[in-house]
C-alpha cells in the first residue's frame, strides 16, 4: 500500500526535490508551502504521514502539530529542522510528533520512518474501529 504523505516546508525547491525522490519510491506525495495550506489539505484528504518543517513563517511546525493532532489524532507527524534543539525535540514529542529529523535528512532514514509511521497509523485506526464496534455491540440489545 502506498504511503500518503504531505510535505510541508516554506522552501519550495526543497519540497519539490524531496517529493520527486519520495514519489520515485512509490509514495503518494502532496506538497504544501505553508502550515495553513497544509491544514486545509489535511481536512480535504486523508494522509498517513505529514513531514513538517519546524521553522516556517506565519505558523511554525509546533503550532501546526498541535492543530493536526487535535483534528486527526491518528495522523503521524515527522518534523524536519535545520535548527534542532533538545528543547524543541522534547516539546515536539510531548505534542505527539513521531520523530524529529535534522535537515538535510538522509532519504533512506526518512523513508524508513515514513513506513513505520504508516504502520503505526494503521494500528491506531484499527484500534479505533474495534472500539467503535465494541461500543455498538455493548449498547445495542440485539
Amino acid at each position: 500500500m502506498n504511503e500518503k504523505v504531505l510535505i510541508v516546508d516554506d522552501e519550495l525547491e526543497f519540497i519539490d526535490a524531496l517529493a520527486e525522490r519520495m514519489s520515485a519510491r512509490g509514495m503518494d506525495v502532496t506538497k504544501s508551502g505553508s502550515a495553513a495550506d497544509a491544514l486545509d489539505e489535511v481536512k480535504k484528504k486523508g494522509f498517513d504521514v505529514v513531514v513538517l518543517d519546524l521553522q516556517m513563517p506565519e505558523m511554525d511546525g509546533l503550532e501546526a502539530l498541535k492543530i493536526l493532532k487535535a483534528q486527526k489524532p491518528e495522523i503521524q507527524v515527522i518534523l524536519l529542522t535545520g535548527h534542532a534543539t533538545v528543547e524543541k525535540g522534547i516539546e515536539a514529542m510531548k505534542l505527539g510528533a513521531m520523530d524529529l529529523l535534522e535537515k538535510p535528512a538522509d532519504l533512506s532514514v526518512l523513508t524508513e520512518k515514513i513506513h513505520k509511521a504508516q504502520a503505526k497509523k494503521m494500528i491506531l485506526v484499527e484500534k479505533k474501529a474495534e472500539k467503535r464496534i465494541q461500543d455498538i455491540m455493548e449498547t445495542k440489545a440485539w
